[in-house]
């Protein structure tokens, strides 16, 4: 029988890859990876399949070196490396999403990224410094995946203590304590995005300051808020009551 962490884990995981894709943030690609909550040193996350479509059965357990643990014959995505590098290097991180927000992309071709910070106070979750990642420094032409452990810790490496990477030419990298606000980062980087690509054209854009990014960031991530937008946005993605 399973555990009852383990069953609500992946129940939430499931739920996490529907409300991202519902919400926009990941297309048919991406993935959402979630630790363990009884052995550290393994994390869950779909076998290859779009977000929109993953369900219990599609969830697969993987060791840190990505290994699965009963693979069953399913297909794994490429990418996996990101989650257990990133897992690997900030224990204090539970859950990981990479996606590839359209919104966001704009910021990652044009020399943009540095105009990319918080500019609402919902985007306060995404921290005072959202760092930059270009595979070409250390790998020079790739296929622009993230698919070997080396790539995966040059991308750790990169996010440092911060909550978010973006990727140049390819999207970002959220991480949380747990999935509930994971999701939330996610859905306000790309609500963040949307926003200043409407205001940077009208002129400057008046950011949020450190000491606002702080302070809300600490809010915003609490319990109570956190519920009530993963109620909200599970019920959007079709899971009221669960």
């Amino acid at each position: 029988m399973i555990d009852p962490a383990i069953a609500i884990a992946i129940q939430d995981l499931v739920i996490a890859n529907r409300i991202m894709a519902h919400e926009g943030v990941i297309d048919d690609f991406g993935h959402v990876a979630v630790r363990n909550p009884l052995n550290p040193d393994h994390y869950f996350i779909s076998c290859s399949r779009s977000p929109e479509l993953v369900d219990r059965e599609d969830i697969m357990e993987m060791d840190m070196n990505d290994q699965p643990i009963d693979q069953r014959g399913r297909s794994m995505y490429k990418e996996r490396v990101i989650h257990s590098a990133i897992f690997k290097a900030r224990p204090d991180v539970n859950a990981v999403v990479h996606h590839h927000a359209k919104e966001l992309l704009p910021f990652t071709i044009t020399g943009m990224h540095e105009k990319f910070r918080p500019a609402m106070h919902l985007a306060a979750v995404l921290g005072k410094h959202i760092p930059f990642w270009d595979s070409q420094t250390d790998f020079g032409d790739t296929n622009m995946l993230i698919e070997t452990p080396e790539q995966g810790d040059s991308c750790a490496r990169a996010l440092g203590p911060n909550t978010c990477l973006m990727l140049r030419g390819h999207g970002a990298n959220c991480v949380a304590a747990n999935l509930q606000q994971v999701v939330f980062i996610s859905v306000q980087m790309r609500e963040n995005a949307a926003l200043l690509l409407h205001a940077l054209p009208m002129g400057a854009v008046t950011y949020l300051t450190d000491g606002e990014i702080e302070q809300t960031q600490a809010m915003q991530l609490g319990e109570n808020p956190m519920t009530r937008a993963w109620d909200y946005r599970k019920t959007r993605a079709g899971y009221q009551g669960i």
